[in-house]
């Protein structure tokens, strides 16, 4: 029997924890998986970005089994943010740093075949030679 994916509960219950002990909750986002919505010219070269789900820094925050979405303001302008659990990569108080790592989800999808060999695909190996 297989069972649902419990970071839905761990990111809601360490939400909960965070806020109780009147800190600051923040999430560390994967900007780039499926189906997330977040200000593109926040995200980092590694394509992820920090985003802040304390009650003072959202409005309307929903956290149902799926994903977490709420409304918030970059630069002042007001924008939905639409975050897939498989997204969520880490939980945790700015303060302090205490909170959750979550191992990244591993896509179901099969991944297409790889050439073998370099000439398969058309490109060139880089070569090296020793300079004198």
């Amino acid at each position: 029997m297989s069972m649902s994916s419990s970071r839905p509960y761990m990111v809601r219950a360490l939400y909960e924890w965070i806020v109780d002990n009147e800190c600051t909750p923040h999430v560390l986002v994967s900007a780039y998986t499926e189906g997330t919505e977040v200000p593109q010219q926040y995200v980092n070269e590694d394509g992820l970005v920090v985003l802040n789900i304390s009650p003072t820094a959202v409005s309307g925050l929903a956290m149902d089994n799926e994903a977490l979405s709420f409304g918030a303001r970059f630069g002042g302008v007001p924008t939905d943010i639409f975050v897939p659990y498989s997204a969520v990569l880490r939980i945790y108080a700015r303060e302090n740093g205490q909170g959750l790592v979550f191992e990244p989800e591993v896509d179901p999808s099969p991944e297409p075949p790889k050439p073998s060999k370099p000439e398969d695909s058309g490109v060139k190996r880089p070569s090296l030679k020793v300079v004198k």
